[in-house]
């Protein structure tokens, strides 16, 4: 039997896709428009996705499809209790990015715990050359060592962030919050977190419990010297806020490698948050080369896992 798998945004993803290890036809769209959804899967059996919705009223016109496989870790484009309800099966990507994320994370902390922005900006505008010794120092620069890094997130990238930085000599602290929690992790009440934090770096899900889950209460607990690093998700940080604390001084900076709505096609206040103290990358904290590769790879391992009837990483299950 011939299946029929569809990958509806192929531009989402660098990297090389080895064929099916099962008779199989496959079709690429470099991206698909949510109106062209339905048409394109007429007859699928297996929809690759990594970020077009897949909800209920579009599942509902596909009674055909039997699995999707998404090419990233989250998975909130998915209506899942849908997917569960008519035996869809939902498979995502683990582990990928457990070393490009922490690192993208630890290049945004030392940027701005060492101030470099503001530095660079000094010696862009001839501050160097006017200075009366062999350097100037007009920006706090302050070290990892003897920190604390507070991570809200405990899974594969968490962890690995927290190895980071505790090579670096920091304390680590993981916050307690909603589930799912990793077992066998010592946990710490988010508000003490968010108090004794250096750093608080962000590796949750984006779940109904943890939508603006740091919020002006929250920036108004942390240190006024604090940093608040998401690679995550947008939706974990309520953006007008952030704007507030950074306004009012209630942290020291902040760096960001998403947004609640992206891309930002009609503008977004983050956009236009022009300061030496915040740093916007567009969502490609996960996009080393090595960490697509393996992603693509294990995406195709799912979808054999699933045909030879041994499922692997479902989120339906």
């Amino acid at each position: 039997m011939t299946l029929r798998v569809v990958f509806l945004d192929r531009a989402s993803l660098k990297a090389s896709v080895r064929p099916l290890a099962f008779p199989a036809e496959y079709l690429e769209h470099p991206k698909t428009d949510t109106h062209d959804i339905v048409a394109r899967l007429n007859g699928a059996d297996v929809a690759i996705i990594n970020k077009v919705p897949m909800r209920a009223e579009t599942l509902r016109r596909l009674p055909q499809l039997k699995m999707i496989a998404v090419a990233a870790t989250g998975y909130d484009v998915v209506d899942i209790p849908y997917c569960k309800a008519h035996g869809i099966a939902v498979a995502n990507i683990r582990n990928y990015a457990v070393h490009t994320v922490p690192e993208h994370t630890f290049a945004m902390i030392l940027a701005l715990r060492r101030n470099l922005l503001r530095y660079r900006q000094d010696v862009e505008a001839g501050v160097w050359n006017r200075s009366e010794q062999f350097c100037f120092l007009t920006h706090d620069i302050g070290d990892l060592h003897g920190a604390t890094l507070g991570i809200i997130g405990e899974g594969a990238i968490g962890q690995s962030t927290a190895a980071i930085g505790r090579a670096f000599g920091m304390r680590v602290l993981f916050a307690d919050h909603p589930p799912p929690k990793m077992q066998g992790v010592e946990f710490t009440p988010l508000d003490t977190v968010l108090a004794q934090s250096d750093v608080i770096s962000l590796h949750c899900p984006l779940l109904a419990e943890t939508r603006n889950l740091i919020d002006i209460r929250a920036f108004r607990k942390m240190k006024r010297n604090a940093l608040l690093i998401n690679t995550a998700r947008g939706g974990l940080v309520d953006e007008a806020a952030l704007i507030q604390a950074l306004d009012e001084g209630l942290i020291a900076g902040a760096g960001f490698d998403v947004l609640t709505v992206e891309p930002p096609r009609d503008g977004h206040p983050l956009l236009d948050l022009k300061r030496p103290n915040f740093i916007l990358t567009p969502h490609v904290a996960w996009a080393s080369d090595g960490a697509m590769q393996f992603l693509a790879d294990q995406l195709i391992d799912n979808i054999d896992a699933w045909a030879s009837g041994k499922p692997q990483h479902l989120v339906t299950s």
